[in-house]
């Protein structure tokens, strides 16, 4: 039992971080030889920094110190028993243990966000319900400023594919203005998280005003084939880029925690990453089914075929992000 945790992350930090640096200089100089006494100190640090994650593993008062230690620990397994021949970074464990585990570690930080968007979009349904009048003002996009009819009526009557010949430029297009937002929503964590809370409280109330507005107006089934096919991936990925900004205000206000901020930014360093990478492979997917999918309405598409597509992509990011990467 660890009676002093800060006494003994800060005695045993010294170490994590040696083992952290030669696996940084091993990671960016893959023909690196080490010499045996080199190799005997790798192993040595290895050994050390699994006992104290072993030491650890059982206190739930600092997550993001276990986070950052399992994921030394991980880097200098891997490192010690990977074949030679296999690359330095794996797309494929990135997705399957990498960002689900790291999704997990910081879930609370996921539920804020969660619970920021549900607040705000509230309120923009509710300005919206109070006066209508608000809704040039609310609405981020020229198109959503007409009446739902109006829309549902072009978008239905349409005798031309608006969208032939343009799939790739719109989903590009797309892909580049979402992953900025996000990369924004994580970056404004830098403002102890204040710019963070701005960025999904706006993202939030235009959803409730747009849901208000087609609900309202009685186009509830075109709202949803319309918004779920790329939205169930889209806007959990905007929440995901909160969450990591979140993870880099939690270390940069360190409630608290006396360990030095410069240690704490860099126990979340990897999660940071690893969140970041995560939410721009979803904005990736949101954008090609938006191209490709989402902008073609009845009677080219039936609305319960895109419905039910949106129900079964949430379901599956679920259990992804849930189940992914458990040992």
């Amino acid at each position: 039992m660890i009676l002093d945790l800060a006494r003994f992350i800060e005695s045993e930090r010294v170490y994590w971080e040696e083992l952290r640096t030669t696996l940084d200089r091993l990671n960016e100089n893959p023909d690196t030889r080490l010499t045996l006494d080199q190799v005997t100190r790798f192993h040595y640090l290895y050994q050390r920094s699994g006992a104290d994650l072993a030491r650890i593993g059982s206190l739930s008062t600092r997550p993001e110190v276990f986070g950052y230690l399992e994921s030394l620990v991980a880097r200098a397994y891997t490192e010690l028993h990977d074949a030679p021949q296999h690359s330095r970074f794996s797309f494929w464990r990135f997705l399957s243990q990498g960002f689900p585990q790291a999704f997990r570690r910081n879930i609370r930080a996921f539920a804020l966000c969660l619970v920021i968007t549900i607040v705000s979009a509230g309120l923009g349904a509710g300005a919206l319900a109070l006066d209508y009048d608000t809704k040039s003002v609310m609405m981020p996009f020229s198109h959503l400023n007409r009446t739902p009819a109006q829309r549902v009526k072009e978008e239905e009557t349409a005798r031309q594919d608006r969208m032939a010949g343009r799939h790739s430029t719109f989903s590009a297009q797309l892909m580049t203005h979402n992953i900025q937002v996000g990369v924004l929503t994580l970056a404004l964590g830098m403002t102890w998280g204040l710019g963070t809370i701005v960025m999904l409280f706006y993202n939030g109330l235009t959803l409730g005003a747009v849901a208000f507005d087609y609900i309202h107006a009685g186009y509830t089934p075109f709202l949803l084939g319309w918004l779920l096919p790329h939205g169930v991936v889209e806007i959990p990925a905007i929440l995901v880029a909160g969450q990591a900004g979140f993870v880099l205000a939690h270390a940069l206000i360190g409630w608290g925690d006396d360990t030095p901020r410069a240690a704490r930014l860099t126990m979340v360093r990897g999660d940071v990453f690893t969140l970041a990478g995560g939410f721009a492979v979803m904005l990736v997917w949101a954008g090609i089914i938006e191209a490709f999918f989402s902008q073609y309405h009845e009677p080219v598409l039936p609305y319960p075929l895109k419905i039910a597509f949106g129900l079964a992509e949430l379901t599956l990011l679920t259990l992804y992000l849930s189940r992914a990467g458990r040992k």
